[in-house]
């Protein structure tokens, strides 16, 4: 089994994380030595999936924080707030993005008193924490969501929810290597997940190095394995749950909610509690990154859509709470109807 790399650390007061635009051919870091070089490592893909965005944009802003050269607590406080709500721009869709600023924002907030340096310290405490955490919150998570697969289960899998998407473990791949770990039989079919690949790319190489066998597939040839009885769960991250538990997730995840249900195949969602927005009512309010189009006319550097043909790539989309047969979370499973258990699971906290 191979190693499996950390997706990101502190390390010598920069942030360290893997490349993911040049997997699996290249295990290749990148280092951010400001706040800045976080936001674009954020923009650009470096790091993906609303857990480790979440884990990057804490880690930015204390970075940030550490950069700021100021004498009085009111302009570094005048800084800091400028800095954080550049962070919270970065993507729009991933709650956990805005959860982690928000929680970053607060710590400084209370520890304004104790002086800079020591404000400073806290928000370095405060961002390793938020990863340590992650990864006890996807561990967790993985052991209640287990329960659900069988033995010999053949799981489809949209995007990556893996260790690569989390600071460590994964919340849909959590679930399967949980199973995994407790002695049963899984399979994972990934789709590739166009335009950026992330199934493809990034779950293939992250269940080969775990040891889980993996196949491949098209985006399109996911109903025909349905059809055909070759699938017998799926399982997809989250990058915001709204309050009645409508699901915005990766592009395309809409469509394999649609196919499972028609094929009476049960469709889970895994995702912390942090990606649970209660102050959003359903997913018409969520915002939708709409990314560059060279995403979806070009692959590779190469152009394979006609000149002055348009395109469209809008990076996420919503499935409805109805598509949903269970929503995985380190506090327990929960089953439709979502609106009472998800206020329920917040009031238990």
């Amino acid at each position: 089994m191979k190693r499996m790399p950390k997706t990101i650390e502190w390390k010598n007061s920069t942030v360290v994380m893997i490349d993911q635009r040049k997997l699996p051919v290249q295990e290749r870091y990148v280092v951010c030595r400001d706040y800045r070089s976080v936001i674009r490592a954020i923009k650009n893909l470096v790091i993906r999936g609303a857990p480790a965005i979440g884990v990057a944009a804490a880690m930015g802003v204390a970075l940030g924080a550490l950069k700021i050269r100021a004498k009085g607590i009111e302009r570094f406080m005048a800084r800091f707030d400028v800095m954080c709500r550049e962070m919270a721009e970065a993507r729009p869709t991933a709650v956990n993005l805005s959860w982690a600023v928000e929680r970053m924002r607060q710590v400084a907030e209370k520890t304004s008193h104790r002086g800079l340096e020591a404000l400073k310290r806290r928000l370095i405490e405060e961002a390793q924490s938020i990863l340590k955490e992650d990864i006890a919150i996807n561990r967790a998570m993985g052991r209640r969501g287990q329960r659900l697969l069988k033995d010999g289960s053949r799981v489809l899998t949209h995007c990556n929810a893996g260790a690569l998407a989390t600071g460590g473990y994964g919340t849909a791949l959590g679930v399967v290597r949980a199973a995994a770990e407790a002695g049963k039989r899984i399979e994972v079919i990934a789709d590739e997940t166009r335009p950026f690949l992330q199934g493809a790319r990034l779950t293939a190489w992250e269940m080969k190095a775990s040891g889980i066998p993996v196949t491949v597939i098209t985006d399109n040839a996911a109903g025909y394995l349905m059809q055909h009885g070759k699938i017998d769960a799926v399982i997809v991250g989250a990058d915001r749950i709204a309050a009645n538990g409508d699901v915005a997730n990766k592009i395309g995840t809409f469509m394999v909610a649609v196919l499972a249900k028609t094929h009476k195949i049960p469709f889970y969602v895994a995702a912390p509690l942090s990606t649970i927005d209660i102050s959003v009512k359903s997913g018409n309010e969520v915002p939708i990154e709409q990314r560059d189009r060279k995403e979806v006319t070009h692959v590779q550097g190469k152009r394979t859509v006609p000149e002055g043909v348009e395109a469209e790539n809008p990076a996420f989309d919503i499935t409805p709470h109805r598509y949903v047969s269970a929503i995985m979370t380190e506090k327990g499973v929960i089953m439709p109807p979502f609106k009472a258990k998800i206020r329920r699971l917040f009031a238990s906290r």
